[in-house]
């Protein structure tokens, strides 16, 4: 069977100190895109990136254009090496799904990144405005985790995987929530180390201010299919685009729908681009048979390659 490759660029969460670093020890491609990033963010970003400490790289406003250049270096690295092979589709975790529209070149590196940039300070400031949190539901049905949801007056923020759901809201709403999560027959229940409530109505005023700095940015039709985190669906248009990344804010991150959407189209060769392989556990959870491979560094990048 031939390889219909799929892309899947990493959310906030995956961040690691150091990520990146020998990428532009082997390739120029990656080094270039780390400089320009510095240079258009007019910050020492890849310092942050490769050194740390934690703390400062966890801020969104750092963590989300970090993650953003390293998933797209990834890809270049792994192009520098595999070729320039095709892709069938691609779709990213949350803030992953702008790195897939720039993959795309729905908009250029430079334009991303800044969209990136913005989208973190808004969500950062949206999370100093407001209290919230995030829990895990673990091993429930998609009905039962709305009806608590709907009961203590929280947000479903991303349906992950079968099986892994996650809630959003008012800090002490999502509390009581993670408290009675047992009554409704959900077997684990776990608090979430996030820094405010995502994809959730507390991000409101980040959903305002996003959708007035992405009315200012040119986006073109993607040159392969992008799956949207909020309908599931490949979106096309640039007024599609626009809507689609702005809804995502406040709205449901509904990832295991991206996936069967891939799966509609043929892909059957998944690459995770990014650090650590959250995408590809979750990949394996919702269809075990799967081919994935996760790619971080220089490693990653010639076993992928030796793949295609």
């Amino acid at each position: 069977m031939s390889k219909k490759v799929a892309l899947l660029f990493a959310g906030q969460g995956a961040q690691s100190v150091g990520m990146g670093r020998d990428l532009t020890e082997q390739f120029p491609v990656a080094t270039k895109l780390f400089h320009e990033a510095d240079e258009i963010l007019g910050r020492n970003l890849s310092a942050i990136a490769w050194n740390g400490p934690i703390d400062e790289l966890t801020k969104t406003s750092n963590c989300q254009p970090a993650l953003y250049v390293h998933g797209l270096s990834c890809l270049e690295a792994l192009r520098e090496v595999a070729g320039d092979f095709p892709i069938a589709g691609a779709a990213g975790l949350s803030l992953g799904e702008i790195t897939a529209h720039a993959a795309a070149d729905a908009f250029d590196f430079a334009t991303g990144l800044q969209l990136v940039q913005q989208r973190g300070e808004f969500m950062d400031e949206a999370c100093a405005a407001t209290q919230g949190g995030m829990a895990a539901m673990i091993g429930a049905d998609e009905n039962v985790v709305r009806q608590l949801a709907a009961d203590e007056d929280v947000d479903i923020a991303n349906i992950n995987a079968p099986g892994q759901i996650v809630i959003s809201g008012e800090l002490a709403k999502v509390e009581v929530a993670l408290g009675v999560a047992k009554e409704y027959g959900i077997g684990r229940a776990m608090m979430l180390n996030v820094a405010g409530a995502y994809h959730s109505r507390l991000m409101d005023s980040a959903y305002q201010k996003l959708g007035e700095a992405l009315a200012q940015v040119p986006i073109h039709t993607p040159r392969f299919p992008v799956i949207s985190n909020v309908t599931g669906d490949k979106v096309e248009t640039p007024e599609e685009i626009r809507r689609t990344l702005q809804d995502q804010v406040t709205g449901t991150v509904r990832w295991l729908d991206c996936i069967e959407r891939l799966l509609g189209l043929g892909c059957n060769f998944f690459i995770e681009l990014g650090p650590g392989a959250v995408l590809g556990g979750l990949l394996r959870r919702t269809r075990r048979e799967l081919e994935v491979i996760s790619v971080s560094d220089v490693a990653s990048v010639r076993k992928c390659a030796a793949q295609l």
